[in-house]
């Protein structure tokens, strides 16, 4: 070959055509492979950069399925937990049931006394009280200067008052001043009243003294009074104030006069006083108290000393009398009122005012002190006090004192007791008691043994007498007895500490500082030691153990509970019964254990099958995951045993578990501490997935940004090799073109030759 001469211009060309070819083969290469490097002379840097990359990509990527497995295995030991959850639910369901199901014993240990009166407001049995004493307010005499202290003597009521009329003449012919013998109603010229005063005085016509009536009747005084009164003269009475004057037989025959009214009203007033006995009725002037009277035809009206004096009536009735100057048939109102004084209290007590004293009633009543001979039947009088031998009594204020009170207060509280014979009251102290007295001034009320002191009141007998408290405006008076301990007080009761309670030490007593008075009370100090008290109508006290140790005796060796203190020796206790098995009950328990079991063993067999590909993290095995390709980033998780026996359950053992609450609460303690292990068990698998989840994630992005970096190394643009492909075809032709001509002109040298 190295003969051939070529000229120089073919050389040219076919050099050219040469270069373009490998230009074009190297392009076709490129398009074909799709990359720009395809061995180490294309570009030795790219090309190993690029394999190395590659090479880093492949190995993460064998790594990504063991880290798949690792997820399956983790949601397998995540599955497993889930159901082991659920098996756990049911069997504390089982032990639920068991709490909910009869106790399981028909009757429990207990140990009884009986405290004679105890009941569950007071177990210290029966209460035995004394009388104490409560003062009132200060009570002052009418002495001038308001500041004498009363005494027991001070009286009830005042000093008589009284109001005098104006002057009233007769019809004689010759006006003379009316007298008590002038008659009401009398046409004569005998001494009546005029006779435009005494057409006041007719059938039916009345007047009201004190709330009592005066009645006016025609006619004469019958023969059988009515029923309820008695006659006197031209008057009839019921013995209580209420009067009827009978006017007389005619208009001409007249027979009541003035003094009949002053009679009247003497006895409305509580001046004078009846005794209706067979229809008659004897009439006499109480003592210290001063007839109403009429002196120069003036009417002279007294009170008495135990009511003030008030006379309501026809305003003419009452001028016909002198008595007001008011005229007209309209009412008018005469009154007289008491005054205080030194040996009476400086608050009167109005008639009518009353004292309930311990559900007794205590009456002031206006007028004087009746005999023996006229009290009520079953009654008796003492002093100015009446009373009916069972605590009630009337108290009269006209000669009344401050010791008839605390009599009638001393028989109402049972502190005096009265022996009533002929109508006479013999009251005699209480054994034991002391008489309520007055105090320097001050009342002070014994309150008997058989209650506490109550005293209400109506009228203004409570403010009168100091009971309306410190500041003058209560309602009632109180105090309370002296309460001595019952039997057990200040004794003690102990138990040692039973099925691991509190051991108990309580001291009965008043409730306070820490003593037990209440069922309550002791039942708030045993409830921690696992005990219980009843007590019933006979005051039988029972402390038996709760139901959640229903199994348990009572001071058993086992058990605890041991009774002691000063109470053993004051009171007769029972040997500690023994529990009595309920045969239905237990025989239901005990199918519940049966239950409860059979979840024990599905519990071990799930744990077995929690696996994947052979690994379960439920069953001890361990775990590696890789997540590098040097092996320096990994994940070991360690498994754990959680059959029954890794949960630290075990199965029930039949007559012993569930026997009663307490063995039923500690095998759902064991179950709620199982609970917990698996919570944070599945807290602690969620974590690892979690992590092993993130680093999957994170090795198939990295895969693909090695990938991207060594595709950028050595792919071609397709685009550009494209264009460069081409060109060298366009440049290929030319070259051969080129190549044709030169040897056009070798051609023509050749034409000459021949």
């Amino acid at each position: 070959m190295s003969g051939i001469v070529l000229s120089a211009s073919v050389r040219q060309n076919l050099l050219s055509l040469q270069s373009t070819a490998d230009l074009l083969a190297t392009t076709q290469s490129r398009l074909s492979t799709g990359k720009k490097v395809n061995t180490a002379l294309d570009n030795p840097t790219n090309f190993f950069t690029a394999q190395s990359l590659d090479n880093r990509a492949s190995d993460i990527n064998n790594l990504l399925d063991g880290i798949a497995n690792g997820v399956q295995v983790l949601q397998a030991a995540n599955t497993g937990i889930t159901s082991l959850s659920k098996l756990l639910d049911s069997a504390k369901s089982i032990a639920n049931q068991a709490l909910q199901t009869t106790v399981g014993y028909s009757t429990k240990s207990n140990v009884s006394t009986t405290i004679a009166g105890a009941t569950a407001s007071d177990l210290r049995g029966t209460t035995t009280y004394t009388s104490a004493s409560a003062l009132s307010n200060v009570l002052f005499s009418g002495a001038a200067g308001g500041v004498t202290a009363a005494t027991s003597s001070t009286t009830l009521g005042g000093t008589i008052g009284t109001v005098t009329g104006t002057a009233v003449n007769d019809n004689q012919g010759t006006p003379a001043a009316i007298t008590a013998s002038t008659k009401l109603y009398d046409t004569g010229a005998t001494g009546g009243l005029s006779t435009a005063a005494a057409t006041q005085f007719t059938d039916g016509s009345s007047f009201t003294v004190n709330g009592h009536t005066v009645t006016f009747k025609a006619g004469a005084v019958p023969t059988t009074a009515p029923a309820g009164y008695g006659t006197s003269g031209n008057i009839a009475t019921d013995g209580n104030g209420n009067s009827i004057i009978y006017l007389g037989a005619s208009a001409t025959s007249s027979t009541a006069t003035v003094g009949d009214v002053l009679t009247a009203i003497d006895l409305a007033g509580g001046v004078k006083n009846a005794v209706v006995s067979a229809g008659a009725a004897t009439i006499t002037t109480n003592t210290s108290q001063t007839a109403s009277s009429i002196t120069g035809g003036k009417i002279t009206l007294e009170t008495s000393t135990g009511a003030d004096l008030s006379v309501i009536g026809k305003a003419d009735l009452l001028g016909a009398l002198g008595l007001t100057t008011a005229t007209g048939s309209g009412n008018a109102t005469v009154t007289a009122a008491r005054a205080t004084g030194s040996g009476s209290l400086a608050s009167l007590i109005t008639d009518g005012s009353t004292l309930n004293v311990n559900g007794k009633t205590i009456t002031f009543k206006n007028g004087g002190t009746p005999a023996a001979a006229n009290v009520p039947s079953g009654s008796g009088v003492t002093g100015n006090v009446v009373t009916d031998g069972n605590g009630n009594a009337t108290v009269y204020l006209n000669k009344g004192t401050v010791a008839d009170i605390l009599n009638a207060v001393d028989l109402a509280t049972g502190v005096q007791t009265a022996s009533i014979a002929s109508g006479a009251a013999t009251l005699s102290t209480a054994s034991g008691q002391t008489n309520s007295s007055i105090v320097a001034g001050a009342l002070k009320i014994s309150t008997g043994a058989t209650s506490d002191l109550s005293i209400t009141g109506s009228g203004n007998a409570l403010s009168a007498l100091g009971l309306t408290g410190s500041t003058g405006t209560g309602t009632a008076f109180t105090a309370s007895r002296a309460a001595a301990p019952g039997s057990i007080s200040g004794k003690t009761l102990t138990f040692t500490s039973f099925n691991g309670g509190t051991a108990v030490n309580v001291t009965f007593g008043d409730g306070t500082g820490g003593t037990v008075k209440t069922l309550d009370q002791l039942n708030a100090k045993l409830q921690a030691n696992n005990l219980a008290a009843t007590i019933d109508a006979n005051g039988l006290l029972t402390v038996s153990v709760i139901n959640d140790y229903a199994s348990s005796t009572i001071g058993s060796v086992a058990a605890g509970g041991v009774i002691g203190g000063t109470i053993t020796t004051a009171l007769t206790w029972t040997n500690a019964t023994t529990p009595t098995v309920d045969a239905v009950a237990q025989a239901t328990r005990s199918n519940l254990v049966a239950q409860y079991n059979n979840i024990m063993s599905q519990i071990d067999t799930t744990s077995v099958d929690s696996s994947f590909n052979g690994v379960n993290l439920l069953n001890g095995d361990q775990l590696k995951l890789v997540f590098d390709e040097t092996g320096k980033s990994s994940l070991n998780i360690t498994g754990v045993t959680f059959n029954s026996k890794g949960l630290g359950l075990a199965a029930l053992v039949q007559g012993t578990d569930f026997i009663d609450n307490a063995a039923t609460n500690r095998v759902l303690t064991s179950l709620n501490a199982a609970s917990s292990t698996l919570r944070s068990e599945a807290s602690t698998l969620g974590s690892n997935l979690s992590v092993v989840q993130v680093r999957q994630d994170f090795n198939k992005n990295l895969i693909n940004v090695l990938q991207t970096g060594s595709s950028n190394l050595t792919l071609a643009d397709t685009n550009e090799e494209a264009a460069n492909s081409q060109a060298l075809s366009t440049r290929q032709s030319i070259a051969v073109s080129a190549l044709s001509l030169a040897n056009t002109s070798q051609q023509s040298v050749l034409q000459l030759l021949r």
